[in-house]
Parts: structure tokens; sequence; C-alpha cells
């Protein structure tokens, strides 16, 4: 995540633009004039579609965005340029011609499901001066980008003479371009470094079934040649992403409860962009989209994603894994942010935990039980050294991080350099921050920031200092 933080890539989209309009109501009878549902409207809203949903998914996951399309010049149009206007875009181009309808997709939602779906829209393609001029456009701002994307919905906008030219402008600049198809017929995306058909989209262009590794592979390995790309993908729902580089892998997804696979597509296409544009490779890159992918279908509509909610996804998914838990500060600092805006309680600790022993454990488990997330500060090797003497640690950082996170009671473990950790209790402003019961009458660091101190008691007997002595004994012995 934080390499896409870093980068922060621009990424163009082209193609076709919608609205996702809906109505949301309940249904409590049947019609007695026909067998349909009525449902009584108690809201309405719209959203970007189509290609404007890949643009909003690109937006919420940190990306600079433009857009490139055609729209009509109607009262939907109107709304479009509302809603486009909403995002901080740059280097974009709308291009209005008056014979076509704007797209619009009406949808009517009850009960978390859609009752009747809509349009309102021109499937024409547009003309051959809008062909030019839009790719003029693109040709002038072209060196602003990253990365370019192709949204195809069979709309009009991305004919083949287009589709064809904006690849070979883009080849020529070593921009890489990325394309979800529409249709049968995928020669007007060759060249193109890769496509995101779903495993129905790619059966009908390549004439194979898809129903095991043999006959994905060869699906995959068809697109790939046949269209000169330098990737093929297909996308396979629940199973993930196969993906053909040097060999087929297929990325496995986490299963999680769908309620809409309204614009999945859209994220997958988005995530796969960013994170290319990231420096990630082409693995990583189908990992990370399949986790955007299953945050947004347990949402309903076209939804959008962010990396925090990625993060908190791969956190749910990791939670056993301890090298997943342990943080740097930048990192801490935001997943604070995530935690008190979600309205969860923060327990927040700190400590050597040199030799692990069940007097840590129980103190940790006791912590955790105060409250939602508990956040561990953990001494780097140097700072022991500087409080309890150059023989100390035993266990060296790595090791003890690992050891404490592997701890289902420990959420995240963040070492920390200095002789105490308050610049990290700054940063995480825990509600409750626990120290053992020695510190009774003492102060303890942080308490100014921290809305309660808590004070646990150590299990009798159970010491890493005891436990160096009892092995001291024994070795001389």
């Amino acid at each position: 995540m934080d390499r896409i933080r870093k980068k922060r890539p621009h990424i163009a989209v082209i193609g076709d633009l919608m609205i996702d309009h809906y109505f949301w109501g309940s249904c409590e009878r049947i019609s007695p004039e026909a067998p349909v549902p009525i449902v009584n409207i108690s809201k309405e809203s719209s959203v970007l579609g189509g290609a404007g949903n890949v643009l909003t998914n690109l937006y919420s996951l940190g990306a600079d965005v433009s857009i490139f399309s055609v729209i009509g010049d109607d009262s939907n149009a109107f709304e479009m340029e509302r809603l486009i206007g909403e995002l901080p875009l740059k280097d974009s181009c709308l291009i209005k011609e008056k014979s076509r309808h704007t797209t619009k997709k009406s949808r009517v939602i009850s009960a978390g499901q859609q009752v009747i779906r809509y349009d309102d829209e021109t499937k024409e393609s547009i003309t051959l001066s809008s062909q030019v001029k839009l790719l003029e456009e693109i040709q002038k701002r072209l060196f602003h980008f990253d990365m370019l994307l192709l949204s195809d919905y069979g709309k009009g906008v991305l004919t083949s003479n287009l589709t064809q030219d904006i690849i070979s402008l883009a080849k020529g600049m070593n921009k890489r371009v990325l394309v979800d198809p529409k249709g049968s017929d995928y020669s007007k995306y060759r060249g193109a470094t890769l496509l995101t058909p779903n495993r129905k989209e790619a059966t009908v262009a390549t004439g194979i079934e898809i129903v095991d590794h043999e006959s994905l592979s060869q699906a995959l390995t068809i697109l790939k040649d046949s269209l000169s790309l330098d990737y093929s993908i297909i996308t396979l729902s629940e199973d993930g992403i196969g993906v053909l580089d040097d060999e087929v892998k297929v990325i496995p997804t986490v299963a999680r409860e769908v309620f809409d696979v309204t614009g999945a597509g859209d994220t997958v296409l988005a995530s796969l962009a960013l994170s290319l544009a990231s420096g990630f490779n082409i693995v990583e890159a189908c990992e990370f989209a399949n986790k955007a992918a299953a945050v947004v279908v347990a949402k309903v509509g076209s939804a959008t994603v962010t990396l925090n909610e990625i993060e908190e996804y791969e956190h749910s998914l990791n939670q056993g894994k301890s090298e997943n838990k342990i943080k740097d500060f930048e990192q801490i600092k935001r997943v604070a942010k995530r935690l008190r805006e979600q309205g969860r309680k923060i327990i927040f600790t700190n400590g050597c935990f040199d030799i692990l022993h069940r007097g840590h454990a129980t103190y940790l488990q006791k912590a955790k039980e105060l409250g939602d997330i508990l956040i561990l500060g953990l001494n780097s090797d140097e700072s022991i050294r500087r409080l309890k003497g150059k023989d100390r640690p035993i266990n060296n950082l790595e090791d003890r991080a690992f050891l404490v996170g592997a701890l289902e009671s420990v959420d995240f473990v963040v070492p920390f350099e200095e002789d105490t950790p308050y610049e990290l209790i700054k940063l995480v402003q825990p509600h409750i921050l626990v120290k053992g019961a020695d510190y009774r009458g003492k102060e303890v660091v942080g308490s100014d920031i921290a809305d309660e101190v808590v004070l646990i008691d150590f299990v009798e007997g159970k010491s890493t200092t005891g436990l160096i002595e009892k092995i001291g004994k024994r070795e001389l012995c």
C-alpha cells in the first residue's frame, strides 16, 4: 500500500460513461394489476457508472485521474457533468454529440436486491468527427499519464479504429494500455498490455469453454498470442484471477459475503492499473485486484474501494499471520485513524517482551479484554540495551516481533527506537493505556494522551529476568 501512496500515479480512463441511477425502497405487497412487487421509494441517488465507475475507483484508491469520452447533449448530460464535476479531474475531455442519448441505467432496489432495471441510451458508434477530436485531445495530454485504461461497455465510444489508434499512440510513447473488453471480437484491442475478460466473456471470445486448468490455459494462451498482449488475464469470479505471463497461474481469492457484483469488473481494472503503475509485478497486481474486488462486492450498487478498506480486509484475512501485524509509525497512524473512525476501542501497551513466557501471554490477554484492538509498542534492540544493559536482549527485534505477533490477543506490533513510547502513543491516541501493576503510584508515560490508564497484575514468579537467572544456574551446574 505504501508504494501506491508514494507513487500516486496519473491514470487516464477512456470509454463509455454512464449514470447509475438508483431508487431505494421497501416492498410489502404484490400489485393487484400484475404479478409484480410494489416498491415504496424512500430514497433516490445517482453515481457515475461504466467508465465513470473505473474513474471513481481510481480516485478513491488514491490515483490522479482523467477522463476522455463522448456523451449526448441532453438532460442526462447535465447530470453527468455534475457528477464528473465532483471529482478533481485534470487533463480531461468530454465531447458532446447532439444526436446521442447519454447512457443512464435506472435500478429499483428493495431489501438490498435489484427488482428491475431500465436503460436510456444510444449504442451507435460516435461520429468520425468525434473520434478524430477525442484522439487529438488524448495525444496532446498523453505525456502526463502513467497509464491508459480503456473501459468498453459497447456503447459506441471505443470504435475499432479509435481503439487501435489509441493503443498505437500509447505504445509509441511507452505507455501501457489496460482494457476491459466487450463483445466477441477482440481484434480491436490487439497490442494492448492486457485485457480483463471474465470467464464467460473469454469463452465467447476464444470459443473455449473454461471448465478446468487446461481449458483456462488454452484460453489464456489464445488471447495472449492472437492479440499480442504482454499479459493474458481472465477473471474467474469466486475462483480468483487466471494470469499468463511466463506460465499460467491462478491467483485465488478468499470467499466473502457477496451482496452485489455491479461494477466489480471496473474495480478489478482500476486496481490492476493502479498497482502496475505503482511498480507491482503482474502477480502482485492480481492479488491486489482480488482484494479490492472482494471489498466491493460486499457493498450494494456500483461501489468504490479505498486503500484503507483493502488494508482492513487484508488484516481480517491475516489475523493469524504474525508478519502481517508488524507496522511502522506511518502505517499504524493510518490504521489507528481508521479504527477510531469506526468507533473501535483501542488498547495500547508496550515493553521488551524478550523471552516470551506465560506471564506475557496472560498480561496481553487481560489487556485485549479491555477493548477491541490491542496495539503493542515493542522496544528496539538498542533501546533495550540502553535500559537493561549490553547483554540484553536475548532475542533480536525481528524474532520478538514475530513471537508477540503470533499471539491471538495482539492485533498490531509497532517497534520503536526511543527510550519511551511517547511519540508512538501520540500517533495511536489509544482509549486505554495498559501497564503492569509495578507502575502503581508512578507516572505512566502517555497517561496525558490516553482516556484511561489500567494497571494489570503480573503472574507471580513469571518474568524474563527470572528465566535468564534460572537458565544461568543450570549452565553453572
